[in-house]
């Protein structure tokens, strides 16, 4: 039996999930080991984010457009990256839907803010560098999760547990990974996995509407370069973009505040849903013509 006969016999969920979090970690992992060094060595030149750019055009050519060996795989690559052209008409839809789906997710976080205590963002003082290595270094950061990510969890294991078990299940599995994958980062713990859970629902509610990662990696990229200038300007986390400091309704009981972003959360999910409903409407009428 060939390795990939052997590689086939294995549930699709599993294969989806081995080879996603392969191509993630290969891609990210690279970036953590390069800005680690670069932060220790020569840190007032942001020599890292060249070198990820190269190390990201090779990644993208091998994982995303099914360049180099073995050639036998070339398909299986393409397919699992799921970077499909996107119609010009739903560019427009897919961001629509994308960012009141994320405005949801902040949202949700200022009510789960009146509920737990959540926790502080540990990130390096931007004080100690000069603007133009911070702004470097951001940038390739987003550039990175975006790219990175989206093809990895919205592409390589959401796309091949969706051909099997359908989209649900596919984008419940693929956001819990997503917000495990986070437990990596000293301040991330359990009270956080529903925030990555829910923006993952959203990343990957835009993958299956358009049949691509494009969409996501735009909103991906672009939220986390967001998140993290307000880190470094306000000192606030990418959780916490859409709290405010305030006491637990445990402690001060439910004010009208609290009753407000609730209500605000019920009236943007319930729009956000109508408007990737009809996204996924749009995107299967587009797939048929």
């Amino acid at each position: 039996m060939t390795t990939s006969q052997v590689w086939l016999r294995i549930p699709a969920l599993t294969r989806a999930v081995v080879a996603g979090l392969a191509v993630g970690l290969l891609g990210t992992g690279s970036w953590a080991k390069l800005i680690g060094t670069n932060l220790k060595h020569g840190s007032q030149v942001p020599w890292a984010a060249p070198v990820m750019a190269f190390v990201l055009a090779v990644w993208w050519l091998y994982f995303v457009r099914g360049r180099g060996w073995p050639a036998a795989t070339k398909d299986a690559r393409c397919l699992g990256a799921r970077a499909n052209s996107v119609p010009e008409h739903l560019w427009g839809p897919a961001i629509g839907a994308g960012v009141l789906g994320l405005i949801g997710v902040l949202l949700l976080q200022g009510v789960l803010g009146r509920l737990v205590t959540l926790p502080q963002q540990q990130e390096l003082d931007p004080s100690k560098y000069p603007l133009a290595t911070v702004f470097a270094w951001v940038v390739m950061s987003s550039l990175v999760a975006g790219i990175v990510e989206e093809t990895a969890f919205r592409g390589y294991i959401q796309g091949g547990i969706e051909r099997r078990h359908g989209p649900l299940i596919a984008i419940l599995v693929t956001g819990s990974l997503f917000g495990l994958a986070h437990f990596g980062h000293p301040e991330v713990g359990i009270v956080l996995l529903p925030y990555y859970i829910a923006v993952a629902a959203v990343y990957g509610g835009l993958a299956y509407a358009t049949n691509s990662t494009f969409p996501g990696m735009v909103l991906h990229a672009g939220g986390n370069m967001l998140s993290a200038f307000s880190l470094f300007t306000q000192g606030r986390s990418e959780w916490q973009l859409g709290t405010s400091p305030s006491t637990l309704v445990w402690e001060s009981g439910i004010d009208a505040a609290f009753v407000g972003i609730v209500v605000l959360l019920l009236v943007v999910a319930v729009v956000a849903g109508l408007a990737f409903r009809s996204l996924v409407l749009a995107g299967r009428a587009a797939q048929q013509v």
